[in-house]
């Protein structure tokens, strides 16, 4: 059975700090150590509660406290963990699956809907579709190190469409790869924007939490668009990084 932490915490109902605080202060600090690794299961605010002699919705605060500064990410039925290094993307022409690897964390991916349906006018416009043509629109949550970390979605003509088992299993890249199809180009723009509540319940994160939004059109190297990608991510475990230069 896997460990459950419970951190060293004591309690002055004297002090003028409020309980919450008291609480979340030395967990913090436990984690910014390095005493609480990366990946550790925090006990629940259940046991917290009776641990500590306190309400429940004090120690329930405390902990979304530390989850609001991306320091624990908790999932309902999964539990309250400390969260894994932040994921700095570099900003250049690659699959999230390979960056993560290359950057030492362990990408899992969970297909989330797979449907097969005609391209809309705007859609088939984007990747160069007929009226009539159909295409997959697939999304997926992608985990690093087992934490919820992205939520991709993404547009592939249907002649190259890779199956849900294969992009359960390996990155979009990879899978059109397989088919002869690599993408050497793309136009992409990078915003950000608050979760919806169906994307704060499945990242983890509270409804209206700020999320890193990225849209990009992939292109072959003879031009022709083979992907649409709608993306977010959670900009407490990740962030773009930029080369700059001068003219």
């Amino acid at each position: 059975m896997e460990e459950t932490y419970a951190p060293a915490i004591i309690i002055d109902r004297s002090s003028a700090t409020p309980l919450y605080e008291q609480i979340a202060q030395p967990i913090e600090a436990a984690i910014l150590s390095g005493e609480l690794p990366a990946g550790a299961m925090i006990e629940d605010e259940v046991s917290m509660a009776n641990r500590l002699d306190v309400a429940r919705p004090t120690a329930r605060r405390a902990l979304q406290e530390l989850a609001n500064k991306g320091l624990l990410t908790r999932r309902r039925g999964v539990g309250t963990r400390v969260t894994p290094p932040h994921v700095h993307r570099p900003m250049k022409l690659s699959s999230l699956n390979e960056d993560l690897s290359e950057a030492g964390f362990v990408p899992t991916t969970k297909v989330l809907g797979y449907l097969v349906r005609q391209a809309s006018a705007a859609e088939a416009e984007q990747l160069g579709l007929g009226p009539e043509d159909g295409l997959l629109a697939v999304s997926r949550l992608r985990y690093a190190d087992d934490h919820p970390l992205a939520i991709l979605t993404n547009l592939i003509p249907l002649d190259i469409a890779p199956s849900w088992q294969e992009l359960g299993e390996a990155g979009l890249y990879q899978c059109l790869h397989q088919r002869g199809i690599d993408i050497a180009s793309a136009t992409q723009e990078i915003g950000a924007r608050g979760a919806t509540s169906e994307e704060a319940s499945t990242l983890g994160e509270q409804a209206g939490s700020p999320l890193l939004t990225m849209h990009r059109v992939g292109r072959t190297a003879e031009g022709r668009p083979v992907e649409i990608g709608q993306h977010v991510y959670r900009p407490s475990l990740y962030s773009f990084r930029f080369s700059l230069f001068t003219s």
